[in-house]
């Protein structure tokens, strides 16, 4: 396996496995392109793709630099253990359904914390699915260090009014909440 910054080239398997794994129009080509924009700072991109021996995509994770992002409603900035200005953003990852359990998430977030650390951010946070099957999400990155910060509810409901998302759980009209969690680096 390989672990690399992500590239256009890889847009479209991406895509297809962001909508397979979190549910339809979660993402698309366009909002792939603007994550990989704010992920990438001093030349230093900070978000990965892992590919298997013939460059089938395994999985992906975006990351956004520090200062790169909007805080938005969904932040709770005066829990965080850092300044605003020093927080990195775990944007999104995802496993194809046949290599999860293998490790994968873990390498794709260890390299998203070195290129956000040589970007100079000090931690990251994110919002984690708390629905996730078995709540995985929060389980891997809680493993990985990550601190619980708030939950959220009907965190990605506006995505479905505005976006058209829908939940692989909840359909159109998602209840999943989501665990704000930080991780020092």
């Amino acid at each position: 396996m390989t672990i690399t910054p992500l590239e256009r080239e890889h847009y479209d398997c991406v895509v297809t496995l962001a909508n397979l794994v979190h549910g339809e129009n979660y993402l698309d080509a366009a909002l792939l392109e603007e994550m990989r924009e704010k992920g990438t700072k001093h030349g230093i991109n900070a978000c990965f793709v892992a590919l298997d021996d013939e460059n089938k995509l395994l999985g992906f994770r975006t990351s956004y630099a520090a200062q790169q992002w909007p805080i938005d409603k969904w932040c709770t900035p005066a829990q965080w253990p850092v300044l605003p200005s020093q927080m990195a953003y775990f944007k999104c990852i995802a496993i194809e359904p046949n290599a999860q359990g293998q490790g994968i998430g873990p390498k794709l977030l260890q390299a998203s914390i070195n290129a956000l650390r040589q970007q100079g951010a000090l931690a990251g946070v994110a919002h984690l699915w708390q629905q996730s099957p078995g709540n995985g999400a929060v389980k891997y990155f809680t493993k990985a260090g990550g601190q619980l910060i708030k939950i959220h509810d009907e965190r990605w409901l506006e995505n479905c009014i505005n976006d058209g998302y829908i939940c692989t759980i909840c359909g159109n009209k998602c209840q999943c909440q989501a665990a704000e969690m930080a991780l020092m680096f």
